[in-house]
Parts: C-alpha cells; sequence; structure tokens
C-alpha cells in the first residue's frame, strides 16, 4: 500500500488538557513571512483608505471653518485630520492582528490564505492574554525600529548612521529569530506561549455507502453473509475502498469471499467491495435502530 512521504520534522505530538492526542505540523518559516506580507498589504490598503478620508475631512473642516489660516502656520482642519490619521494607524497595526487571531479560527487573512493559524503551546484554550502578549512584542520587534528607519536624525550624519545601524541589526535579529529555534517560534510566540500551526484545507470525501448502492443489484448478499462483520470491519473496508490499492483490494475481496461462502463471477475487486459494503452497512444501521450494535465479526450477530 503505497503512502505519501511525511515530513516528520514538522510533526509535533500534542496532548491536550481532555486527553485528546493531536497531530500537529509547525508552519514554516515562508508560510509565516508570506501571512505577515499578505497582512501588511491589507494594512497599508487600510491607511491609504484612512488617508483619503483625513484628506476629505480636512477638506470639510477648512470649508467650514472659512479657509483661513495664518501664514507658516499649519491649518486647523490639517492637524486635527492629521491626529485622527496617526491614532487610527496606532489602532489599526495593533488592533488588526489581534481581533482576527481571537476570532474562532485564530488566524488574520493572511494566516487563512497560507493555511495556517496561531495555537496554544500547551493544548488548550487560546487566551486573551496570550494574543494580546505575542502581538504587543511585535510593535517592538518590527514596527519601531521601522519607524526609526524611517525617520530622519536631527543630531548630525554620525548619529543617523548609528540608529539606521541599530535599527537594521534589532529588525534582523527579530525577523531571523523564527529560523534558529525548532518550533519556528517569535519572541512573541515565546512569551506568549503560542505557536504558529498549518491548517490545510479538507475536502469532504464522498460517502462509500452512497457510491456503493448503486452496484448492490449485480451482487445479492444474503442476510447472513452481512451478519458476517461488524463495525470494526466496516470501518477497514472504507480505508480499503478510498485508498484503492490493486493488491490489497484483491485480497480483501478474496478473504470476504471465503468468509461469507461467495462465488465470484467476475474479477471486480472494487464494485464488489464497494456493493458488500454499502449493503453490509445499511445492515448495521437497521439493527442499530434496533437497539443492536455489533462491534466486530467476535460480537454475537
Amino acid at each position: 500500500m503505497s503512502a505519501e512521504p511525511v515530513d516528520t520534522r514538522a510533526q509535533r505530538t500534542l496532548i491536550t488538557p481532555e486527553g485528546v492526542d493531536l497531530r500537529l505540523k509547525i508552519a514554516e518559516a515562508g508560510q509565516r513571512a508570506g501571512a505577515f506580507l499578505l497582512d501588511i498589504a491589507i494594512i497599508l490598503g487600510l491607511l491609504i483608505a484612512m488617508s483619503l478620508l483625513a484628506l476629505v475631512g480636512a477638506g470639510l473642516i477648512a470649508g467650514l471653518t472659512g479657509g483661513d489660516a495664518q501664514e507658516g502656520k499649519v491649518p486647523l482642519g490639517v492637524e486635527i485630520a492629521a491626529v485622527i490619521w496617526l491614532l487610527g494607524a496606532f489602532l489599526l497595526r495593533n488592533a488588526y492582528f489581534i481581533a482576527f487571531e481571537l476570532s474562532p479560527r485564530a488566524a488574520t487573512p493572511g494566516k487563512r490564505v497560507m493555511g495556517i493559524r496561531v495555537a496554544a503551546r500547551n493544548g488548550g484554550r487560546l487566551r486573551a492574554e496570550s494574543v494580546f502578549a505575542r502581538n504587543a512584542t511585535r510593535e517592538l520587534e518590527f514596527f519601531l525600529p521601522l519607524a526609526v528607519l524611517g525617520a530622519q536624525g536631527s543630531g548630525g550624519e554620525n548619529v543617523d548612521g548609528w540608529m539606521w545601524l541599530l535599527a537594521v541589526i534589532w529588525c534582523s535579529v527579530f525577523v531571523l529569530f523564527p529560523l534558529f529555534n525548532r518550533d519556528r517560534l517569535r519572541a512573541g510566540d515565546l512569551i506568549g506561549g503560542t505557536w504558529v500551526v498549518r491548517t490545510p484545507r479538507q475536502t469532504l470525501a464522498p460517502d462509500m455507502a452512497q457510491d456503493g448502492v448503486e452496484r448492490t443489484a449485480r451482487f445479492p448478499f444474503t442476510l447472513a453473509q452481512l451478519d458476517a462483520y461488524g463495525v470494526k470491519e466496516l470501518h477497514v473496508l472504507e480505508d480499503v475502498l478510498r485508498v484503492r490499492e490493486r493488491r490489497t483490494m484483491r485480497a480483501v475481496a478474496d478473504r470476504i469471499c471465503g468468509k461469507i461462502g461467495w462465488t465470484r463471477t467476475d474479477d471486480d475487486d472494487f464494485d464488489f467491495l464497494s456493493a458488500y459494503y454499502a449493503a453490509i452497512r445499511g445492515r448495521l444501521e437497521s439493527r442499530l435502530l434496533m437497539g443492536k450494535r455489533r462491534k466486530d465479526k467476535f460480537d454475537a450477530p
């Protein structure tokens, strides 16, 4: 039976407080970087929209105040719009991450696109204080040194050069920090007790019983033949049908035929197993309605 190779380096085993064994995959550094860049692009788009609104508001205020301003003095409307823009920008870049990561999906739009989410490292519920802590450090990790890089110093070229160098080193340490630990943790993850894990999109598997009903007319099984197996064997048979490995299906079909005394008249193993699966599932479900559950083939029918 073939199986896809699994990257065990990214796998983590986590036991939740309820005793559930979770198999998690740590998000790659590229996924985290891509998600962050997407979120920054969204934030910049919102800031541009906010800037346009601030300019419109400044124009309205200037119109209400008559538009007269003293020479060399910033108009009142521009000052008010600038204050509103700065306050909105600060709240946006901080509240954006916190609000989305406190949602049930625990992921910003960028993380959702990249198929990752934030989770608590202890397996418990992701708490608000953890989300706040991991995002509060982002201001020190990224936005504060970025503001230093973008600001123009006033203490001379030497001071400006040292500030630039320190800001670049500061950013580099925190940006590259996830590359130097096994769980790809940011400094904020260490403080908040969180990590970022993969949440790949899952597609619903087709209903095997519905698929096999169309084939049951070709295989008239008796009740005795359907009572040969229980719920456990039904689940095993479902896995075999989903994988559809030819040799495995042939071995399972021969085993079932020998067990129930069925004489094969064709070589289509999948059709036979699919029909038997649909028939035995219908039989088990009808018995369950009468309060009779058969766990496996060793349980009395």
